[in-house]
């Protein structure tokens, strides 16, 4: 939304671009549900080459590459008024999935009351270097515990999971975080800061097809435009909620200063995806493909699955210490005894 309106201060094409930008925008916030997948529009082998600078043994497994190029992030969101309207007691159901080449390896739901989730333990495991030990091996003692590395889907309250500490939130009837927030006055500024950056940095190019797609690119120079945006912000640091220093010029000094396409896909004037375009960012690497992508889609009502068994938090971190780790001790005192 900053950048739509950042084009409406520029040339006329980016006036022309920044107002398509800004109509599909507000149609998104119109929606009363909304789904978005992310992805990788890349290969393993590029991965590979990014990692090339890597210490001996710190290089990125062939599993993970695959993983990456491959992976998806989908989220769903459903609420009872309009997005842009909405507050966190407005939402009734999230979703969040993340696939690999092999299927889904993690999901979980908000629906009601219960939070929702399932884990394929095994290929993750087996992905990232660090296997889980099979569910059919662990003692009863697990409990939860087992039947979340078998894949079964389990049901925790969510009130239970917020008491715990669980970064899960958004659900129907729970309260608000209390996190700290922008006041308009500030967001005005904020706002105003950057629009004049990209306004000045970004430039913007619009083409369509005879079926009512439209493309619209926003193009700018990486370590000028991150640069700028937080030399930008620096003036209002102390008026944002605390979380750290900003970046400043030193830390981008090393940055490549290669132009970045965001490359914005309108069909009738609805915002169907993004592509940005990061291969250029490689230097050295030898990349020909290496784009971060959204799709967008309207969401669909996230359901309780079928079949979950109920648990409570402290089940799952009793069957982690009972089960898994009990397990791992009997290996140990096993080798002890062939070795002794």
């Amino acid at each position: 939304m900053v950048l739509a309106g950042s084009a409406a201060c520029g040339t006329v094409e980016n006036l022309s671009a920044g107002q398509k930008l800004d109509k599909a925008f507000d149609k998104l916030g119109e929606q009363r549900s909304l789904s978005f997948e992310l992805d990788l529009d890349t290969d393993a082998a590029t991965l590979k080459a990014l990692d090339d600078d890597a210490q001996p043994g710190e290089e990125m497994p062939d599993e993970m590459a695959e993983l990456l190029s491959d992976a998806r992030i989908s989220v769903s969101v459903q609420s009872k008024k309009p997005l842009e309207k909405s507050g966190e007691k407005d939402f009734t159901g999230m979703a969040l999935k993340f696939s690999g080449p092999d299927g889904d390896l993690f999901e979980y739901r908000l629906v009601g009351d219960y939070t929702y989730a399932r884990v394929d333990a095994e290929a993750l495991g087996r992905m990232s270097g660090s296997p889980m030990p099979p569910a059919d091996e662990l003692p009863d003692s697990a409990g939860a515990f087992k039947k979340l590395l078998a894949g079964e889907w389990l049901k925790v309250s969510t009130k239970e999971l917020e008491e715990a500490g669980g970064p899960l939130s958004g659900a129907e009837g729970r309260e608000p975080s209390a996190e700290p927030t922008l006041d308009a006055k500030t967001q005005k500024k904020l706002t105003g800061a950057l629009r004049k950056v990209i306004a000045k940095e970004v430039e913007f190019k619009t083409s369509g097809d005879s079926d009512g797609t439209e493309h619209i690119k926003a193009t700018a120079p990486f370590r000028t435009l991150m640069t700028e945006l937080f030399d930008a912000l620096g003036p209002l640091a102390k008026e944002l909620p605390p979380g750290g220093e900003l970046p400043t010029a030193k830390d981008f000094k090393d940055a490549p200063n290669e132009k970045v396409t965001a490359d914005f896909t309108l069909k009738n004037g609805e915002l169907t995806d993004v592509s940005v375009d990061l291969a250029k960012l490689a230097e050295k690497a030898k990349v020909k493909k290496f784009a971060l992508v959204m799709r967008v889609s309207k969401g669909e009502r996230p359901t309780a699955p079928a079949g979950a068994t109920e648990v409570r938090m402290d089940e799952i971190m009793e069957g982690f210490f009972g089960g898994f780790a009990e397990a791992e001790l009997d290996d140990e005192a096993f080798m002890e005894d062939a070795q002794g």
